[in-house]
């Protein structure tokens, strides 16, 4: 996937990284970097969780602030999270690490469930659910910042985010884009707020 995505093998991205690092230390920058496919590659499939520590605790100790965890794919389950992010987290501490999921098999808020029980707290996530990669294919967008607030502040977390803003924020930019959102509750809510 490295290779495709950014032209190059993942030992020559390590070394081009700690180049960038470096001068984002000098000028006291944070670095949060991203691992993909940590759960599944389209071309190596399934990834040992073993593997990625061993990177993320490169990054980490390369001066790393954060290394965010991308099921790019989509193809992780709730067990497979919890053992990669126990497996990594023996490397790198739990509150410098961040989850990046995408919702392909609909797995994406189970697998942030467990991310937030496993102490993860930065999520990412993109309105409406744009996104994707063209080098992952049939994987769907980002899971919907709508659906992890939603979950959120379901499970009684306060995000500071009112909900029916980021609806219509999602509304919008899904209209200017011609497309449908990707997020159901999204839809869900644009729905009961019409009546």
């Amino acid at each position: 996937f490295s290779k495709k995505n950014t032209n190059c093998s993942v030992d020559e991205s390590m070394a081009r990284i700690a180049d960038v690092v470096a001068r984002a230390k000098s000028h006291q920058l944070g670095i949060r970097a991203y691992l993909s496919c940590v759960l599944g590659c389209p071309y190596e499939g399934e990834m040992a969780p073993e593997k990625v520590a061993r990177l993320a605790e490169k990054l980490f100790k390369m001066g790393c602030d954060e290394i965010s965890l991308g099921d790019t794919i989509g193809v992780g389950t709730p067990v497979k999270t919890e053992r990669l992010i126990q497996t990594v987290s023996s490397s790198v501490p739990v509150d410098h690490l961040a989850v990046h999921f995408h919702d392909t098999y609909g797995q994406a808020l189970a697998n942030i469930y467990v991310s937030l029980q496993q102490g993860i707290s930065k999520i990412d996530s993109s309105i409406a659910g744009l996104g994707g990669c063209p080098y992952a294919r049939g994987a769907t967008g980002n899971i919907a910042t709508e659906e992890v607030v939603y979950l959120l502040h379901g499970m009684g977390i306060e995000t500071g985010i009112h909900l029916p803003s980021l609806i219509a924020v999602g509304q919008f930019i899904s209209q200017q884009l011609n497309r449908p959102p990707h997020s159901k509750v999204n839809v869900a809510m644009s729905v009961m707020g019409s009546k």
